[in-house]
């Protein structure tokens, strides 16, 4: 898989979690997914296209998103409701948005669709590809939370 298209998503998930929520996170080393099972309690998706296609997820679990809604709205949320699924799409959209205008400069032209929120504990995420989906792990202060890329080769 191309660094050229993960960097931004990369960059950008850090960007808009620090400048939005004051959150530090740290990225781990990433590893090949084996299955569809979820490592969070929330998840958004968003599809791609362009002049590359394929899908992005991020998944945070339960301590993560709320200590991010708390820094980032000012609100305390102690189950995943309406709200929380809300913020979520937001955070995927603002994180794909910061990317792709990363990625324009390279002139690289990608389109994103809107994202889709799937929670509970053992949810799975289905990207539409046959080639392999890189995860890549971060850790916050307040919990964990993970990248999912999958591109069409």
């Amino acid at each position: 898989m191309d660094v050229r298209y993960i960097n931004p998503f990369i960059e950008g998930t850090i960007n808009v979690l620090k400048t939005m929520a004051f959150i530090s996170s740290r990225p781990g080393k990433p590893y090949i997914k084996k299955n569809q099972a979820a490592t969070g309690d929330i998840t958004g998706i968003i599809g791609l296209a362009g002049d590359k296609e394929g899908s992005l997820s991020i998944t945070f679990t339960f301590p993560c998103i709320k200590a991010v809604l708390e820094k980032m709205l000012g609100e305390v949320h102690d189950d995943l409701n309406e709200d929380v699924t809300d913020a979520v799409g937001e955070i995927t959209n603002m994180i794909c948005g910061d990317a792709r205008n990363k990625l324009e400069a390279q002139n690289i032209n990608l389109s994103a669709g809107i994202p889709t929120i799937i929670t509970g504990q053992g949810h799975t995420i289905s990207h539409v590809t046959k080639s392999a989906i890189v995860v890549l792990p971060f850790t916050t202060d307040f919990g964990n939370f993970s990248l999912e890329f999958a591109f069409i080769d």
